[in-house]
């Protein structure tokens, strides 16, 4: 099995960005990517580098897994984008599909790969939490992010420094929803006005925030996980919230 990394960052929302990959190969063969948009979105980024990192294989004709801390990335493209193609890439309410086209080569590569008999599978990976193929892939996003040039490494596994093959025992994708009841108390609020979401601790704060603000945009989160859901359904993530 190929084993992939790719992950997304970017400063600001829309604001430069970077994404990083790493491919490993079963024989021993490592290749990291990486690249620089001037203006892009997290989401942008994280979908940039699985399409990069599936284009970096090319034609091997073995099972990949890929692994990515972006729940937007997984949802979408094993659940939410055959729903969007069939209903000419609208969202249920009626708008359009964002990243519509970041998606279709998406779907692309993976219906390719399918006729190959190459199977995909997605796997999630928390973020932030010492998974060494994870950490570099973000080490070379956010170095791209801040107009920094890393240097990507392709060789021999051997002589690679990151334990690429220490996996997590368990790839679980956080549930969509959590059940709430009125003793629950919520995990945050968040708010969205304009380019800058933020977190709150109480419905006041937020409240106050959002009240009288033109496009305003506010949500309960019960859990973390729901609280990265909601931020990533907004076009953000967790690093996109201010320093408390």
């Amino acid at each position: 099995m190929i084993i992939v990394f790719a992950d997304g960052a970017s400063s600001g929302n829309p604001g430069p960005g970077g994404w990083g990959a790493v491919i490993a190969t079963p024989d021993g063969q490592i290749i990291e990517l990486g690249g620089f948009e001037n203006s892009t979105t997290n989401n942008q980024m994280e979908l940039t580098a699985v399409i990069r990192a599936l284009e970096g294989i090319g034609d091997l004709s073995l099972p990949v897994a890929v692994h990515t801390d972006s729940v937007y990335v997984i949802r979408g493209i094993t659940q939410w984008v055959w729903s969007w193609r069939n209903k000419n890439w609208k969202t249920a309410e009626g708008g359009d599909v964002a990243n519509q086209e970041l998606w279709k080569r998406l779907i692309a590569l993976v219906v390719q790969r399918n006729a190959q008999g190459s199977s995909i599978e997605w796997r999630y990976v928390r973020g932030h939490s010492g998974i060494p193929g994870n950490e570099r892939c973000d080490e070379i996003a956010v170095a791209y992010s801040k107009r920094k040039s890393p240097r990507l490494y392709v060789g021999s596994l051997l002589s690679y420094s990151v334990a690429i093959h220490d996996l997590p025992e368990k790839f679980d994708l956080p549930e969509l929803s959590t059940r709430k009841t009125a003793s629950t108390p919520a995990y945050s609020y968040l708010s969205l006005i304009g380019n800058t979401p933020t977190r709150h601790k109480t419905w006041a704060e937020c409240e106050r925030r959002v009240k009288g603000q033109s496009g305003a945009k506010f949500k309960k989160a019960m859990t973390p996980q729901e609280e990265q859901q909601i931020l990533e359904a907004w076009g953000y993530s967790l690093k996109d919230l201010p320093t408390e």
